[in-house]
């Protein structure tokens, strides 16, 4: 069987490359919402800001996440990658959707005329190129993923343990359904000469903003309080613990996330043979160790099975 893993992270290139694209972005939006006057701009200028620091931040829980396992933490670092990438999720919501929909509310009574809005398209559409890139490089990831756990892209990134690779694409995501609100919004001002449809756009980004910003927090927040494992990875293991040298069948499996792609796995199982105690527990280690060789699995613990515990069969 490969020891290719149905959900193997491919490191931190998706998240530098959204950083250094939503840094660009955000210095020029925020020079075209000095110089302009738009509401919508300033929400945009907001939200890639807040991105920018989301990215830093998921670059933290990258490195948090990988820290290998000690005495004090024997299950590894890895659920600080969901903390972390939850207080992305938090500044995302605070200082994108919370900021982008007061400043939106605030402008709905304003009837100023924008001062360049030539300089506010030319932004929004080089904004649209990097945002662009950098979607496409978290598009890529994610289908090489799930064609690999054998599921749908969008299935795929709404579930897998990879919360970097989910912040990426659902906040580059929106940032180009925001990118077009805010430019729909700037034209109606535009053509209207009425700021309030730019105000307008302000919100419907601000409210994007929130909508991805809670679920990645729900998301993370159902990681960090234990996520089980299930699909094509699940099916994965057991089939290895249960082709395992000296297993004769498996009647127990819990599998949990204890940070991306890293699986804490607990089993019975029932070995061949009717050894003396001493050289079953030699066993059981030796397909302790099998299963942990599998670049899924964080630790494995086994125990063996009580007798007339039935087998698991509608796993296979």
């Amino acid at each position: 069987m490969s020891e290719k893993s149905p959900e193997a992270p491919q490191g931190v290139l998706t998240v530098v490359i959204a950083l250094i694209a939503n840094a660009l972005v955000a210095a020029a939006k925020t020079v075209a919402a000095v110089l302009s006057g738009s509401a919508s701009m300033v929400a945009e200028a907001a939200h890639s800001w807040a991105d920018t620091g989301n990215e830093a931040l998921l670059l933290v829980a990258e490195r948090r996440g990988a820290k290998p396992a000690d005495a004090a933490h024997p299950l590894g670092y890895g659920r600080a990658a969901f903390v972390w990438s939850m207080v992305a999720a938090f500044g995302l919501f605070v200082a994108g959707s919370i900021v982008s929909i007061t400043h939106g509310i605030s402008e709905l009574g304003n009837r100023e005329e924008a001062a360049d809005y030539t300089l506010s398209y030319v932004v929004l559409a080089v904004a649209f190129v990097l945002e662009g890139i950098s979607f496409t490089q978290a598009l890529r990831q994610t289908r090489s993923d799930a064609a690999r756990a054998r599921v749908h892209p969008f299935r795929f990134v709404l579930g897998t343990s990879q919360t970097t690779l989910r912040a990426v694409f659902f906040e580059d995501l929106a940032a180009l359904v925001g990118l077009l609100v805010a430019a729909g919004g700037l034209a109606a001002h535009q053509l209207t000469g009425d700021a309030i449809y730019d105000a307008i756009g302000s919100i419907c980004v601000g409210v994007l903003l929130g909508v991805v910003a809670l679920l990645l927090l729900v998301r993370n927040g159902q990681f960090l309080v234990g996520q089980s494992v299930d699909g094509l990875a699940r099916q994965t293991l057991l089939e290895r613990l249960r082709t395992a040298p000296g297993v004769e069948r498996v009647t127990f499996a819990h599998m949990e996330y204890v940070g991306p792609a890293k699986i804490f796995v607990v089993a019975s199982v029932d070995l061949t043979g009717d050894d003396r105690e001493s050289v079953l527990q030699q066993r059981l280690q030796a397909v302790e160790d099998h299963l942990d060789a599998h670049p899924l699995v964080q630790r494995t613990v086994l125990s063996l099975a009580a007798p007339g515990e039935e087998e698991l069969l509608a796993e296979w």
